[in-house]
């Protein structure tokens, strides 16, 4: 008698929660999201990886542990040096995260929206960008039904490069969406 194994709805949220059960529970994977538009569902699978156990677990299977919090750098280059005006295509990527955060509404989690600015302007001046940036995210995301109480705005000035060789490269200048961890 041959035996079928079938994953079904949860099977590859199962095999990445095996996976990844020796994780620390707050480490977060970076993703550069480019100029590609993420799916919802790949995004709510990212932020919160535990919803999957909780269906799992809802659904009779035992969790064995969680894949880690993705962090999404939203794009690289999208903003223009000293200003935080949304682009575009930003717009169009967060609408898949405003998507996602507003079925989280009253769940008490807390996601961190982190603006980044290049180095070419003084210390202060673009930690004060970066700021803007994560606000300018946060008002959008707010304005397409997230809930506000959700959002951690932080700005990190130019603090933290993805490109460190090139610190007035164009992908510093960035907002990332991601977890909030405890401190």
């Amino acid at each position: 008698m041959k035996h079928k194994l079938t994953l079904g709805r949860f099977g590859l949220a199962a095999i990445a929660a095996a996976a990844f059960a020796s994780a620390p529970a707050f480490a977060q994977s970076s993703i550069d999201v480019g100029t590609s538009v993420p799916d919802a569902a790949s995004v709510k699978d990212g932020l919160f990886p535990e919803d999957a156990c909780k269906e799992l677990e809802a659904s009779g299977f035992k969790c064995m542990g969680l894949k880690p919090a993705i962090r999404y750098s939203l794009p690289a280059s999208s903003f223009k040096v000293g200003s935080a005006e949304l682009p575009e295509l930003l717009k169009k990527q967060l609408d898949v995260f405003a998507d996602v955060l507003r079925g989280k509404k009253g769940s008490g989690r807390q996601v961190r929206v982190v603006g980044h600015a290049d180095a070419s302007g003084t210390p202060e001046a673009n930690q004060q960008l970066s700021v803007k940036r994560a606000e300018a995210v946060k008002e959008y995301l707010v304005q397409k039904g997230a809930d506000s109480s959700m959002l951690i705005v932080v700005g990190q000035g130019s603090k933290d490069p993805v490109n460190p060789g090139n610190p007035l490269a164009p992908e510093n200048r960035r907002v990332e969406i991601g977890r909030q961890t405890p401190q």
